[in-house]
């Protein structure tokens, strides 16, 4: 039980949480333009090439952000959306961008049909 005492000295303190995606400013998502589209390889111990882009917000920040998903049509001065997340194996990465909106297709090279709503693929109806 606290005392009288330990709530006058404010001992109590409020935990502090770190904030990943701090340029988007408290909003969900931002819009941004391509600046460049690139690869990445990954820490250790995994292998490949992770496809990037380096974006400048409408708020005139420039941020780098992750291409999800298989196969895009990217490129300079595309207009996407970015939303807030990490990509466990890219360090400085903290935003990913979203799927179906502007000029990012939600089109890939194969069908999905499980995991379908982070990529803006609609659902079929099941005859």
């Amino acid at each position: 039980m606290v005392s009288l005492k330990q709530i006058q000295n404010g001992c109590r303190k409020k935990k502090f949480h770190y904030n990943s995606s701090k340029l988007l400013l408290g909003c969900p998502q931002k819009k941004g333009i391509c600046i460049k589209v690139r690869n990445m390889a990954p820490k250790k111990p995994n292998s490949a090439n992770r496809k990037i882009v380096k974006l400048k917000l409408s708020t005139q920040r420039q941020i780098l952000a992750y291409i999800p998903g298989q196969g895009h049509n990217l490129h300079e001065h595309s207009r996407v959306l970015v939303r807030g997340g990490k990509v466990p194996d890219l360090p400085g990465i903290h935003y990913k961008l979203i799927r179906g909106k502007y000029d990012f297709s939600w089109v890939e090279t194969f069908e999905r049909s499980n995991r379908r709503s982070k990529f803006s693929v609609p659902i079929k109806d099941k005859d």
